[in-house]
């Protein structure tokens, strides 16, 4: 059994998936074969030159320019259509040519746009095994979702409509958990967790996050939590973002209520003891807070997919949406004044690896 997944090196949201998936899938079958490729390595460098070269500048510095971007990419009909066109003819015979190579059984993409050219391919018969879309945002799905898709797996279960209206009705969409680690399929106790985490007892626990990259007014979301209330505890996710780190270290101080950590692969156990999650950049994350009964706001960088992710959060009562920093303390206050019970109906679902390895007789 061969499997090759394709992501892409734009902060974690489609890494850290496609390495739960991985081991997911290693974990029951372990005779499998799981390749991970970045696929704008893959598709070459103009694809890489446009794509990922300058994106972390813009993602952080321009924001404006990204939200511009996304317009033209995925929601202006025919510049969607060129951009589409586009990636399909500069990246599209260099994917195509990676899955047939690698003797995959079937192939998965938790990079929207890789899934967006090979979905092409296999409708038209080049791809000749099974393509997986690992979907992780709850909306903005146009090149998630695509009638060449032989199936969609979805984090939320309010996706699948976006799916059908992309893919069509009669589209296979799954819901599932393993898109992140493992951890999280079963209950931590939120005190034992703050515990190992060296935080103090029976105060609040507010965690702010800028994605991988650390993205976002992450500075203005500490700021205002430590405005919500004298006692809290605030974590800083700084991701890879080492100059932020130490900014905020400069700012709030090493040692007080203010932490702040580099990338970490303690997530199940630091969201289970974090009573608000303050997030930037939407995706896994939110989710992975949900199951472990945080409350979730979105804040400090509603730009691209991320302003249509929010609309999705509020229509579904996943997530509050702050706008600006003088709102943020109210919103953190209400949260604290109303906490959520974990989801323990995320460990009954299906895991991405075992309809994965389902879809091919494994």
């Amino acid at each position: 059994m061969r499997v090759l997944i394709f992501s892409a090196d734009i902060g974690e949201g489609h890494d850290a998936p496609a390495r739960a998936l991985r081991d997911g899938i290693l974990a029951r079958y372990p005779a499998a074969e799981v390749t991970i490729a970045d696929s704008m390595v893959v598709a070459g460098p103009v694809v890489r030159a446009l794509v990922r070269d300058r994106a972390e500048f813009v993602l952080r510095r321009l924001p404006w320019v990204f939200d511009l971007q996304y317009l033209l990419a995925a929601r202006w009909g025919p510049s969607r259509r060129l951009a589409m066109w586009l990636a399909s003819r500069l990246g599209g015979r260099a994917l195509l040519t990676a899955a047939r190579e690698s003797g995959a059984d079937v192939v998965v993409c938790t990079y929207p746009p890789a899934n967006q050219v090979l979905a092409v391919e296999r409708g038209r018969g080049a791809l000749g095994v099974p393509l997986v879309s690992a979907i992780t945002d709850l909306a903005a799905l146009r090149y998630w979702a695509h009638p060449g898709c032989d199936l969609h797996l979805v984090i939320h279960a309010e996706s699948a409509d976006e799916v059908r209206w992309i893919a069509g009705p009669d589209a296979r969409v799954e819901h599932v958990r393993g898109l992140s680690a493992a951890g999280f399929d079963v209950p931590v106790d939120g005190a034992a967790a703050r515990a190992d985490l060296d935080l103090a007892a029976g105060v609040p626990v507010v965690t702010v996050s800028g994605g991988g990259w650390g993205v976002g007014d992450l500075a203005g979301a500490v700021q205002a939590a430590l405005l919500a209330a004298p006692d809290v505890q605030v974590l800083v996710l700084c991701g890879h973002n080492a100059a932020l780190r130490r900014r905020l270290d400069e700012r709030f101080g090493v040692g007080g209520r203010v932490r702040t950590l580099g990338f970490t692969d303690r997530m199940p156990e630091l969201l289970a003891a974090t009573d608000v999650l303050v997030h930037s950049t939407a995706g896994l994350t939110v989710q992975e807070a949900l199951v472990r009964g945080a409350r979730v706001i979105s804040y400090g960088w509603g730009v691209g997919h991320i302003r249509i992710n929010n609309d999705a959060y509020q229509r579904f009562g996943l997530a509050e949406v702050v706008t600006d920093d003088g709102a943020l303390t109210g919103a953190i206050r209400r949260s604290l004044a109303s906490p959520r019970a974990p989801d323990l109906a995320y460990g009954r679902l299906p895991t991405a690896a075992d309809v994965v390895l389902g879809l091919v007789g494994g």
